[in-house]
Protein backbone atom coordinates (compact mmCIF):
# COMPACT_ATOMS: atom_id res chain seq x y z
CA UNK A 1 0.00 0.00 0.00
CA UNK A 2 1.32 3.57 -0.89
CA UNK A 3 -0.04 7.04 -0.66
CA UNK A 4 0.85 10.36 -1.59
CA UNK A 5 -0.14 13.17 0.20
CA UNK A 6 0.37 15.79 -1.90
CA UNK A 7 0.68 19.06 -1.39
CA UNK A 8 -1.96 20.51 -3.76
CA UNK A 9 -5.64 19.51 -2.04
CA UNK A 10 -5.40 15.71 -3.14
CA UNK A 11 -4.59 12.67 -1.80
CA UNK A 12 -3.96 9.45 -3.57
CA UNK A 13 -3.88 5.85 -2.49
CA UNK A 14 -2.22 2.77 -4.40
CA UNK A 15 -3.54 -0.61 -4.10
CA UNK A 16 -3.78 -1.86 -0.41
CA UNK A 17 -3.02 -4.84 1.48
CA UNK A 18 -4.26 -4.54 4.94
CA UNK A 19 -3.91 -6.96 7.18
CA UNK A 20 -2.29 -6.39 9.80
CA UNK A 21 -2.57 -3.43 12.02
CA UNK A 22 -5.33 -2.26 10.02
CA UNK A 23 -7.13 0.05 13.06
CA UNK A 24 -3.69 2.35 12.96
CA UNK A 25 -3.51 2.26 9.33
CA UNK A 26 -7.23 3.09 8.66
CA UNK A 27 -7.09 5.89 11.49
CA UNK A 28 -4.08 7.36 9.45
CA UNK A 29 -5.51 7.12 6.13
CA UNK A 30 -8.75 8.79 7.43
CA UNK A 31 -7.07 11.93 8.88
CA UNK A 32 -5.43 12.63 5.64
CA UNK A 33 -8.42 11.68 3.71
CA UNK A 34 -10.70 14.39 6.11
CA UNK A 35 -7.45 17.09 5.34
CA UNK A 36 -8.18 16.77 1.40
CA UNK A 37 -11.17 17.76 -1.06
CA UNK A 38 -9.80 15.01 -3.46
CA UNK A 39 -9.38 11.32 -2.45
CA UNK A 40 -8.89 9.05 -5.19
CA UNK A 41 -7.98 4.88 -4.94
CA UNK A 42 -6.15 3.59 -7.49
CA UNK A 43 -5.74 -0.42 -8.12
CA UNK A 44 -2.77 -1.52 -10.24
CA UNK A 45 -4.41 -5.12 -10.49
CA UNK A 46 -7.24 -7.70 -9.33
CA UNK A 47 -4.42 -9.66 -7.29
CA UNK A 48 -5.68 -10.41 -3.67
CA UNK A 49 -2.60 -9.20 -2.43
CA UNK A 50 -3.63 -5.74 -3.80
CA UNK A 51 -6.70 -5.20 -2.81
CA UNK A 52 -6.91 -7.01 0.69
CA UNK A 53 -8.80 -4.69 3.27
CA UNK A 54 -10.51 -2.30 0.58
CA UNK A 55 -13.69 -3.48 2.06
CA UNK A 56 -12.48 -2.09 5.21
CA UNK A 57 -10.93 1.29 3.16
CA UNK A 58 -13.84 1.87 1.23
CA UNK A 59 -16.35 1.87 5.09
CA UNK A 60 -13.98 4.16 6.21
CA UNK A 61 -13.59 6.76 3.50
CA UNK A 62 -16.33 6.04 0.90
CA UNK A 63 -14.24 6.02 -1.94
CA UNK A 64 -15.61 7.95 -4.63
CA UNK A 65 -12.65 8.06 -6.94
CA UNK A 66 -11.98 4.49 -7.95
CA UNK A 67 -9.34 3.96 -10.70
CA UNK A 68 -8.24 0.30 -12.26
CA UNK A 69 -7.52 -0.86 -15.60
CA UNK A 70 -10.59 -1.45 -17.02
CA UNK A 71 -11.16 -5.64 -17.42
CA UNK A 72 -13.97 -8.24 -16.76
CA UNK A 73 -11.58 -10.92 -14.90
CA UNK A 74 -13.44 -13.33 -12.33
CA UNK A 75 -12.24 -13.20 -8.88
CA UNK A 76 -12.34 -15.61 -6.37
CA UNK A 77 -15.43 -14.73 -4.48
CA UNK A 78 -14.66 -12.37 -1.15
CA UNK A 79 -15.73 -8.97 0.88
CA UNK A 80 -13.57 -7.23 -0.91
CA UNK A 81 -13.56 -8.92 -4.37
CA UNK A 82 -17.23 -7.99 -3.73
CA UNK A 83 -16.54 -4.32 -2.80
CA UNK A 84 -13.77 -4.35 -5.71
CA UNK A 85 -17.45 -5.37 -8.44
CA UNK A 86 -19.68 -2.84 -7.23
CA UNK A 87 -16.21 0.45 -7.33
CA UNK A 88 -16.00 -1.08 -10.82
CA UNK A 89 -20.00 -0.11 -11.59
CA UNK A 90 -19.94 3.02 -10.06
CA UNK A 91 -20.60 6.03 -12.55
CA UNK A 92 -17.55 7.93 -12.31
CA UNK A 93 -15.40 5.40 -11.74
CA UNK A 94 -11.80 5.66 -14.17
CA UNK A 95 -10.04 3.29 -16.39
CA UNK A 96 -6.40 3.61 -16.60
CA UNK A 97 -4.96 4.15 -20.14
CA UNK A 98 -1.93 5.22 -21.18
CA UNK A 99 -2.07 9.55 -21.75
CA UNK A 100 -5.71 9.91 -19.45
CA UNK A 101 -6.17 13.32 -18.55
CA UNK A 102 -8.32 13.84 -15.68
CA UNK A 103 -9.51 16.58 -13.41
CA UNK A 104 -7.34 16.90 -10.62
CA UNK A 105 -5.77 14.12 -11.48
CA UNK A 106 -3.07 15.81 -13.59
CA UNK A 107 -5.34 18.61 -14.64
CA UNK A 108 -6.32 21.73 -12.55
CA UNK A 109 -10.34 22.55 -12.05
CA UNK A 110 -12.43 24.52 -9.38
CA UNK A 111 -9.31 26.39 -8.33
CA UNK A 112 -7.44 22.69 -7.17
CA UNK A 113 -4.29 22.06 -8.79
CA UNK A 114 -3.51 18.70 -10.04
CA UNK A 115 -2.12 15.96 -8.30
CA UNK A 116 0.82 15.40 -10.88
CA UNK A 117 0.12 11.75 -11.29
CA UNK A 118 0.44 10.20 -15.42
CA UNK A 119 -0.70 7.18 -16.36
CA UNK A 120 2.60 6.20 -19.15
CA UNK A 121 0.49 2.62 -19.73
CA UNK A 122 -1.49 0.32 -20.73
CA UNK A 123 -1.81 1.64 -24.56
CA UNK A 124 -5.39 -0.06 -24.82
CA UNK A 125 -5.35 -0.28 -28.62
CA UNK A 126 -1.53 -1.84 -28.36
CA UNK A 127 -2.16 -5.89 -29.55
CA UNK A 128 0.47 -6.39 -26.76
CA UNK A 129 -2.23 -5.58 -24.23
CA UNK A 130 -5.27 -6.62 -25.84
CA UNK A 131 -3.71 -9.90 -26.29
CA UNK A 132 -2.49 -10.25 -22.46
CA UNK A 133 -5.97 -9.10 -21.26
CA UNK A 134 -8.08 -11.44 -23.76
CA UNK A 135 -6.04 -14.38 -21.86
CA UNK A 136 -6.78 -13.50 -18.52
CA UNK A 137 -10.81 -12.98 -19.00
CA UNK A 138 -11.40 -15.81 -21.56
CA UNK A 139 -12.29 -19.60 -20.14
CA UNK A 140 -8.94 -21.08 -19.86
CA UNK A 141 -7.74 -17.92 -18.04
CA UNK A 142 -4.16 -18.14 -19.65
CA UNK A 143 -3.31 -14.62 -19.20
CA UNK A 144 -1.06 -13.39 -16.59
CA UNK A 145 -2.84 -10.76 -14.70
CA UNK A 146 0.10 -9.45 -13.17
CA UNK A 147 0.51 -8.00 -16.69
CA UNK A 148 -2.43 -5.79 -17.29
CA UNK A 149 -0.72 -3.40 -14.73
CA UNK A 150 -0.56 0.14 -15.68
CA UNK A 151 2.74 2.40 -15.07
CA UNK A 152 2.20 5.12 -12.90
CA UNK A 153 4.72 8.23 -13.37
CA UNK A 154 4.12 11.16 -10.13
CA UNK A 155 6.11 14.21 -10.61
CA UNK A 156 6.62 17.13 -8.24
CA UNK A 157 7.45 20.63 -9.45
CA UNK A 158 11.02 20.76 -8.80
CA UNK A 159 11.38 18.19 -6.82
CA UNK A 160 10.79 14.50 -6.65
CA UNK A 161 9.72 11.97 -9.94
CA UNK A 162 8.43 8.50 -9.06
CA UNK A 163 7.41 5.16 -10.95
CA UNK A 164 5.19 2.65 -9.87
CA UNK A 165 4.26 -0.95 -12.34
CA UNK A 166 2.13 -3.32 -10.33
CA UNK A 167 3.12 -6.13 -10.84
CA UNK A 168 4.51 -6.32 -14.09
CA UNK A 169 6.85 -9.13 -15.34
CA UNK A 170 9.85 -9.45 -16.96
CA UNK A 171 9.12 -10.73 -20.51
CA UNK A 172 6.14 -8.05 -20.43
CA UNK A 173 8.20 -5.05 -20.16
CA UNK A 174 10.65 -6.36 -22.78
CA UNK A 175 7.73 -6.42 -25.36
CA UNK A 176 6.70 -3.01 -24.33
CA UNK A 177 10.42 -1.72 -24.91
CA UNK A 178 10.75 -3.48 -27.69
CA UNK A 179 7.74 -2.13 -29.28
CA UNK A 180 8.64 1.64 -28.28
CA UNK A 181 5.13 1.80 -26.24
CA UNK A 182 6.18 4.06 -23.47
CA UNK A 183 8.37 7.62 -23.74
CA UNK A 184 10.56 6.59 -20.74
CA UNK A 185 10.68 9.40 -18.49
CA UNK A 186 14.04 9.63 -15.92
CA UNK A 187 13.15 9.12 -12.71
CA UNK A 188 14.25 9.44 -8.67
CA UNK A 189 12.87 6.59 -6.90
CA UNK A 190 11.58 3.73 -8.91
CA UNK A 191 9.37 1.16 -7.08
CA UNK A 192 10.20 -2.22 -8.05
CA UNK A 193 7.52 -4.32 -9.90
CA UNK A 194 6.01 -7.37 -8.90
CA UNK A 195 7.86 -6.56 -5.18
CA UNK A 196 11.01 -6.52 -6.73
CA UNK A 197 11.18 -10.01 -7.36
CA UNK A 198 13.43 -11.64 -9.87
CA UNK A 199 10.23 -12.34 -12.09
CA UNK A 200 9.63 -8.98 -12.29
CA UNK A 201 13.33 -7.48 -12.81
CA UNK A 202 12.94 -4.16 -14.98
CA UNK A 203 15.12 -4.52 -18.00
CA UNK A 204 19.00 -3.31 -18.01
CA UNK A 205 17.48 -1.02 -21.21
CA UNK A 206 14.52 0.44 -19.05
CA UNK A 207 16.66 1.06 -16.13
CA UNK A 208 19.47 3.15 -18.49
CA UNK A 209 16.51 5.02 -20.11
CA UNK A 210 14.71 5.99 -16.23
CA UNK A 211 18.17 6.26 -14.16
CA UNK A 212 16.55 5.63 -10.78
CA UNK A 213 18.55 7.52 -8.01
CA UNK A 214 16.57 5.12 -5.50
CA UNK A 215 15.05 1.74 -6.18
CA UNK A 216 12.38 0.44 -3.31
CA UNK A 217 12.39 -3.46 -3.28
CA UNK A 218 8.99 -4.58 -1.39
CA UNK A 219 7.93 -7.41 0.54
CA UNK A 220 8.41 -10.96 -0.53
CA UNK A 221 10.68 -13.58 0.16
CA UNK A 222 14.34 -12.89 0.14
CA UNK A 223 15.28 -15.61 -1.94
CA UNK A 224 12.56 -14.29 -4.98
CA UNK A 225 14.14 -10.69 -4.89
CA UNK A 226 16.85 -8.71 -7.70
CA UNK A 227 18.77 -6.84 -5.68
CA UNK A 228 19.36 -4.67 -8.56
CA UNK A 229 23.17 -4.51 -8.39
CA UNK A 230 24.94 -1.05 -9.13
CA UNK A 231 21.75 0.81 -8.29
CA UNK A 232 21.14 2.25 -4.72
CA UNK A 233 18.17 0.40 -2.97
CA UNK A 234 16.04 -0.15 0.10
CA UNK A 235 14.08 -3.43 0.83
CA UNK A 236 10.99 -3.33 3.00
CA UNK A 237 11.18 -6.58 4.59
CA UNK A 238 14.61 -5.15 6.24
CA UNK A 239 12.88 -1.56 6.44
CA UNK A 240 10.05 -1.51 7.16
CA UNK A 241 7.72 1.46 6.21
CA UNK A 242 9.35 4.45 4.47
CA UNK A 243 8.69 8.20 4.14
CA UNK A 244 9.53 9.98 1.61
CA UNK A 245 9.35 14.33 2.42
CA UNK A 246 9.45 15.56 -0.56
CA UNK A 247 8.82 19.43 0.28
CA UNK A 248 12.02 20.66 -1.91
CA UNK A 249 14.86 19.15 -4.05
CA UNK A 250 16.44 17.34 -1.09
CA UNK A 251 14.05 14.69 -0.75
CA UNK A 252 14.65 12.99 2.60
CA UNK A 253 14.12 9.15 3.40
CA UNK A 254 12.69 7.79 6.40
CA UNK A 255 12.07 3.93 7.51
CA UNK A 256 10.46 2.62 10.61
CA UNK A 257 13.01 0.67 11.28
CA UNK A 258 15.47 1.66 13.63
CA UNK A 259 17.72 -0.91 14.07
CA UNK A 260 18.20 -1.11 9.91
CA UNK A 261 18.18 2.58 10.25
CA UNK A 262 21.68 2.53 12.73
CA UNK A 263 23.59 1.29 9.28
CA UNK A 264 23.38 4.68 7.94
CA UNK A 265 25.09 7.49 8.34
CA UNK A 266 22.75 10.12 8.19
CA UNK A 267 20.63 8.12 10.70
CA UNK A 268 18.56 10.06 13.15
CA UNK A 269 15.31 9.72 15.11
CA UNK A 270 11.88 11.61 14.50
CA UNK A 271 8.43 11.73 15.19
CA UNK A 272 6.88 12.41 11.97
CA UNK A 273 3.26 12.80 13.40
CA UNK A 274 1.14 10.74 15.83
CA UNK A 275 1.30 7.77 14.13
CA UNK A 276 4.81 6.98 12.78
CA UNK A 277 8.29 7.55 14.57
CA UNK A 278 10.65 7.25 11.48
CA UNK A 279 14.26 7.41 11.34
CA UNK A 280 15.59 9.30 8.38
CA UNK A 281 18.65 7.42 6.67
CA UNK A 282 19.31 9.56 3.99
CA UNK A 283 18.31 12.80 1.18
CA UNK A 284 18.08 11.94 -2.58
CA UNK A 285 19.38 15.29 -4.45
CA UNK A 286 16.71 15.99 -7.67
Amino acid sequence: MFYIKHGTDNFTIIDCCINENSENILEEIKKIHDEKTITRFILTHPHKDHYTGLTELHETLNILNFYYVKNNIELTESDDSTTFEELKKRDNVCYLKKDLKRRYMNEDGNNIKHSGINILWPDIESEIFKEELEKCENETKTGNINNISPIIKYSLENSITCMWMGDLETEMMEKIYENELVDWPEIDVLFAPHHGRTTGKVPTDILKKTNPKLIVIGEANSENLDYYENYTHITQNSCGNILFNCENNLVEVYVSDGNYAKQFNSYEAETIDEYNEMYKIGEIEV
